[in-house]
């Protein structure tokens, strides 16, 4: 008989929850039991469109319901508490992107899940696009060549205009989120990187606040990923006008072709080869059942003790934070930032200074 795996869910503000609750709800091996969140309009909206039980606190939810594992949807310094703590307690863990706030705190919710036993999973929104798995799959055989460029690019308008406002509030807030545009859409790009290429040896950066001169946090960023014989970009916007095909573009350059990934859930993928150079368009395959969300492909790797996909483990996302702080580092300073990261005085960044 198939398990049925019993989720409790941490924190609402973080506006993917919902279409991740929905993914839940309409799988046989997963059932919503509660919600915990200190807005109450939030826990409203849960019971309305799920029916589970809802708490305004964390840990009285997770002591009072009989839970095999967590998702957590809250801002980034706080996930990476409940991350934590949860952990402790023997549950498996579900976490949205990037993975935390701090590369400190991605370190201590690796070494808590490794201490409890459980599993940890860091979901990537876009992992579950059909050109996005094509893409990859493509860029990482072997007649691709090798990868010596991949240039990546996400906007949009801006979190106060894309996104409610419990989840605006603190992707505004360095201490919550951890940065600005940098942490909430380069680190796309930089973790598509760190999976096909490693880790770079140097980081540059460059952020602004081009439309918000109030603001505490960056706007737009770049991020400069230098290898031995590769090149990575990632860039952020919140200024965006439109939903241009840039608005989510990532283009992976190989040896022997190339492969382009459209934006949005229908994107669409183009490709050259030495035989075909003028670009051409292709249809990605479905994907298989498992990796056709993050829901899905949490609870296949609970069921069947399988390795996540590659994007969202917990060692590849550490090294995406480390880029991340890196750069921020050289955004702050105007420096190359070479990897480990070493801090003086452990004199650790957050966010734009």
């Amino acid at each position: 008989m198939t398990k049925t795996f019993r989720i409790g869910v941490l924190g609402l503000t973080h506006d993917h929850v919902w279409g991740n609750l929905e993914a839940l709800t309409a799988l046989e091996n997963g059932e919503l039991v509660a919600a915990a969140d200190p807005n109450q309009p939030l826990l409203d909206k849960v019971k309305e469109k799920h029916g589970c039980a809802t708490y305004v606190n964390y840990k009285e939810m997770v002591e009072q319901e009989q839970l095999d594992a967590i998702y957590v949807f809250c801002d980034n310094a706080t996930g990476a508490d409940l991350t934590v703590w949860a952990a402790g307690r023997g549950l498996h863990v579900m976490v949205e992107k990037p993975m935390a706030a701090t590369l400190a705190g991605a370190e201590r919710m690796i070494e808590a899940a490794q201490n409890a036993g459980v599993r940890l999973m860091i979901n990537w929104p876009v992992v579950w696009r059909p050109q996005v798995q094509e893409a990859i799959a493509i860029a990482t055989r072997p007649e691709f060549g090798n990868v010596y460029q991949i240039t990546h690019r996400t906007g949009h308008a801006g979190p106060k205009e894309e996104c409610s406002s419990y989840f605006s509030d603190w992707l505004y807030n360095k201490e919550l989120n951890g940065a600005g545009v940098l942490m909430d859409l380069c680190s796309y790009g930089i973790n598509l990187a760190g999976v096909l290429l490693g880790r770079p040896e140097r980081i540059t950066a460059v952020t602004g606040r081009l439309g918000r001169e109030d603001l505490s946090v960056e706007d737009n960023a770049i991020v400069v990923m230098s290898y031995p014989r590769a090149i990575a970009t990632a860039e952020g916007s919140w200024t965006q006008v439109g939903r241009p095909t840039t608005g989510y573009l990532a283009t992976i350059w190989g040896t022997r072709g190339s492969v382009t990934v459209g934006p949005g859930g229908g994107g669409r993928l183009w490709t050259t080869t030495a035989e075909q150079p003028e670009s051409v368009e292709i249809e990605p395959p479905e994907p298989e059942p498992h990796m056709s969300s993050g829901t899905a492909h949490f609870l296949w790797g609970l069921a069947t003790d399988e390795e996540f996909c590659p994007l969202c483990r917990p060692d590849a996302c550490r090294d995406t934070q480390e880029i991340i702080e890196a750069a921020i580092v050289s955004s702050q300073t105007g420096r190359d930032i070479s990897l480990p990261l070493q801090y003086p005085n452990d004199n650790k960044p957050r966010g734009d200074q």
